[in-house]
């Protein structure tokens, strides 16, 4: 027999090489003949194969009349002690099994296998010596106690769960050792089995740890030789109670709610933490991935499962950690990369794509603590007695590890225990695929919003403007506001913000389609209430168009977005709005800031409601603020407050508008907006009489000569000789217009300002003038398609009363 091992508990024990145990094994066939015989059948009966073989297995039985045998010979098993003759004729009783099996080589026969073991008087004491150690080392909870009910001998899965040595237990009562529910009635238990009542069935608790457990144990009658009882075994088993179940189908739930509340993968990881620590584990890591995949990635190796390590390792980061509060301190997150091997606890389970138990003292863990201290040193330091390692994972995606451990809880982890591991890590990598969803989701989003939003700001040189954007940080994604700065005719310009209702991929796409449509809209110059109108009409049809599609089509089609949108004249420095329930503008005029009492339209898309304009003068140097609603929704004071803080960061004075942007969103915001906020500031400046002429012209076309004359005589006076020559064709062509097609009173006006010279003239006609094809031979019609080529940009603004046509030239610079 070969040396037993001797146990880590017991290193210093020695023990006595005991002679090597032979297995003795005869094969007898259906008509009793001997067709098996191994060595150990020579040692114990004398016979050598030669002898014995093909002989009636008779011979070797000292009483074959016993009816023992006719069991054995028709049973399909039978064991027990079989009186057999040695070759030199003395009686050998010997425990023995015998099987009954078919026969090899003939179909439908049977054969006999009878086997004893050959021992000695050495092999049966190295079996009490490894019996001794299966009691120490046993894995189940095992106490033997004395005639005076006094623990006398304690397993190491008992010393373990009541958190005592056996040395400190030994001599104490159960009453003693465990003062809980229960301890009073086992000990009656006890004292009935000494009596002879024989094996009883109790429950009791045991952990200290966990009070509420409930154990159910078995009390055994231990009796000497002669019969009588001298101790009590007991053994339990913790019960997996209805409360246990209630607890972990509780501890999913809290996990549910609070993994997996962020778009943060980091704080998805400190979530699980959260939730482990203490109720479930004692110590939890999670380390993630350094570059997760992606379900998209190419295919990989069929073979190996989703996430699995190359064979060198794999590249980790520590995201989370927590543990008991007044446990070890563990080193926290750094952000360093952590190389783990692949037979690391944390290789082998991303490899395997299955989560794993380890016990205490296994040979893996404490080879990854000792060679890898950044990666699992932490396991040491805890004195862990309990380590699982689960994958994170959704899918075909792996993002990472979560290693669980126990050093306060007495309970090693098991299978019960792995399956709720692998359901946390289950619901974190759910949290982990929406986060890197959400996250890709937003980055595309920014990006058609981003180019959707003007890139640059046009020149003009009615404002000095400057622009924010902030987005959202909230789980709803990126919204849907927008600014936009709209030159038009006369040096006006239009200033535009708005908010489309809702987040993400389906706001950003309305914002380009409304902004788009004020940009055209604002192409033909209707005044603020009408553009208004028409874009009302426009979102209805939209969100018509939409309405089968799905349950949000109507906000896709716009419905509820809010606009303002107004329109500054630099020569008359008048400032005309108008607004869909958007926030009114703020406007500071000599230190001064207040709201421009614009009246409130309703948001778009509801239709047949009206929009008014508000027109106000605003001395030059003024300051206009537009902005969305994003910016006066703050988490920490009311919408008065907010108002206060935006007015006393208007007012203050500032070099440039940068700063005033910067000033505004510092003083009103103290995190990251849950709204997307769009801010537009912008300086009035005016055009004075020196840069404006305007003529009234008799009505009458002689005078398109003398509007020419006019004309070229102010270009003399602003030193614009150079352009003379194109704008007598274009005064020429739409005076003679005017007076063919219009109706009195018809005006000439020239306005100059750093980089265009403006062309217009005004009749009261509502005729607009179109560009046509003339044929070869015709007298007319060339004279638009002229000014379209010889300017940059040409058209038509109506009035309540009239029409102006204007035309634009860029003027070279200096």
């Amino acid at each position: 027999m070969e040396r037993p091992p001797t146990p880590p508990s017991n290193p210093a024990q020695t023990h006595a090489v005991p002679q090597r145990a032979r297995t003795a094994s005869v094969t007898v066939d259906g008509r009793g003949v001997v067709t098996g015989w191994s060595d150990g059948a020579r040692l114990l009966l004398g016979y050598q194969p030669a002898e014995i073989l093909g002989q009636r297995a008779a011979l070797l039985l000292a009483e074959p009349e016993r009816d023992a045998w006719r069991e054995a010979a028709t049973g399909v098993r039978w064991t027990g002690t079989a009186a057999l003759l040695h070759r030199d004729g003395h009686r050998v009783d010997q425990d023995v099994l015998v099987h009954r099996r078919p026969a090899d080589g003939a179909p439908g026969g049977t054969e006999w296998l009878v086997v004893a073991a050959v021992t000695s008087p050495a092999t049966v004491a190295a079996g009490q010596t490894l019996g001794e150690w299966a009691f120490q080392q046993s894995p189940c909870v095992a106490a033997v106690f004395d005639e005076e009910l006094r623990l006398a001998r304690a397993s190491v899965a008992t010393q373990r769960t009541l958190s005592l040595a056996e040395g400190t237990m030994r001599g104490l009562r159960l009453t003693d050792v465990v003062p809980y529910e229960g301890s009073a009635e086992a000990e009656a238990a006890m004292r009935r089995v000494l009596d002879g009542a024989g094996p009883q069935e109790i429950r009791l608790h045991l952990d200290p740890a966990a009070p509420e457990r409930t154990w159910h144990a078995r009390l055994t009658p231990l009796a000497d030789s002669g019969g009588r009882v001298r101790a009590v075994a007991l053994t339990a088993h913790a019960d997996v109670s209805q409360q246990l179940v209630r607890h972990r189908m509780l501890l999913l739930g809290d996990a549910g709610v609070r993994i997996g509340t962020s778009t943060d993968m980091q704080r998805t990881a400190r979530e699980l933490t959260e939730v482990a620590v203490p109720d479930f584990a004692d110590v939890c890591a999670v380390d993630l991935l350094d570059a997760p995949p992606r379900a998209d990635e190419a295919a990989r190796d069929a073979s190996a499962p989703p996430g699995a390590p190359p064979p060198d390792g794999v590249a980790l980061r520590r995201a989370a950690v927590r543990s008991l509060p007044d446990g070890p301190p563990l080193p926290q997150p750094s952000g360093d990369v952590l190389h783990c091997p692949p037979w690391s606890p944390s290789g082998r389970c991303l490899a395997e794509g299955r989560g794993t138990v380890y016990p205490g003292g296994d040979e893996v863990v404490s080879r990854w603590a000792r060679e890898d201290p950044r990666a699992a040193g932490w396991i040491r330091e805890s004195r862990a007695h309990s380590l699982m390692a689960v994958p994170i994972r959704a899918g075909d995606s792996t993002f990472g590890v979560a290693l669980f451990a126990r050093n306060r809880q007495t309970e090693p982890f098991d299978a019960d225990d792995l399956w709720l591991a692998e359901q946390l890590a289950a619901r974190t990598a759910a949290g982990m695929q929406s986060a890197a969803r959400a996250q890709r989701q937003h980055t595309t989003t920014m990006t058609l919003q981003r180019s959707l939003l003007p890139q640059t700001l046009p020149a003009q040189a009615a404002l000095d403007i400057a622009t924010r954007y902030l987005p959202s940080v909230g789980r709803a994604g990126v919204g849907g506001d927008w600014f936009d700065v709209i030159p038009l005719s006369g040096t006006r310009v239009a200033l535009v913000v708005g908010d489309v209702v809702g987040h993400g991929m389906r706001a950003a796409a309305t914002m380009g389609r409304v902004r788009t449509a004020v940009r055209t809209l604002a192409d033909v110059d209707l005044p603020p209430d009408e553009l208004l109108s028409h874009l009302d009409d426009l979102v209805v049809h939209l969100s018509a168009e939409e309405a089968g599609a799905d349950a949000a089509a109507e906000a896709a089609g716009g419905v509820g977005t809010t606009c303002l949108y107004s329109v500054y004249d630099p020569v008359t420095r008048r400032l005309c709005v108008a607004r869909a329930g958007h926030p009114p503008p703020a406007v500071v005029t000599a230190g001064t800031v207040r709201f421009l009492d614009v009246p409130a339209g309703p948001p778009l898309g509801l239709g047949g409601l009206p929009f008014e304009s508000y027109e106000t003068e605003l001395p030059e140097g003024s300051l206009i603020a537009l902005y969305t609603d994003g910016l006066l929704e703050p988490r920490e004071h009311d919408i008065d407050d907010a108002l206060d803080t935006m007015f006393a960061a208007l007012g203050r004075p500032a070099e440039t508008l940068e700063t005033v942007c910067d000033r505004v969103l510092t003083s009103m915001l103290t995190h990251r907006p849950d709204d997307d906020i769009a801010l537009l500031v912008a300086r009035t400046r005016a055009l004075h009489a020196d840069r404006v002429a305007t003529w009234e012209l008799p009505f009458d076309l002689a005078e398109v000569a003398e509007a020419r004359k006019l004309a070229t005589g102010q270009l003399a006076e602003w030193q614009l000789e150079e352009a003379a020559f194109i704008t007598e064709l274009i005064v020429s062509e739409m005076v003679t217009n005017a007076f063919r097609y219009g109706r009195p009173p018809v005006r000439l006006r020239l306005i100059h300002d750093d980089h265009t010279l403006t062309c217009e003239v005004f009749d009261s006609s509502d005729t607009a003038p179109h560009m046509r094809r003339a044929h070869t031979y015709d007298e007319g019609g060339r004279g638009l398609l002229l000014v379209g080529q010889l300017t940059q940009r040409w058209g038509t603004r109506h009035a309540g009363t009239g029409k102006t046509v204007w035309a634009e030239q860029y003027l070279a610079e200096g």
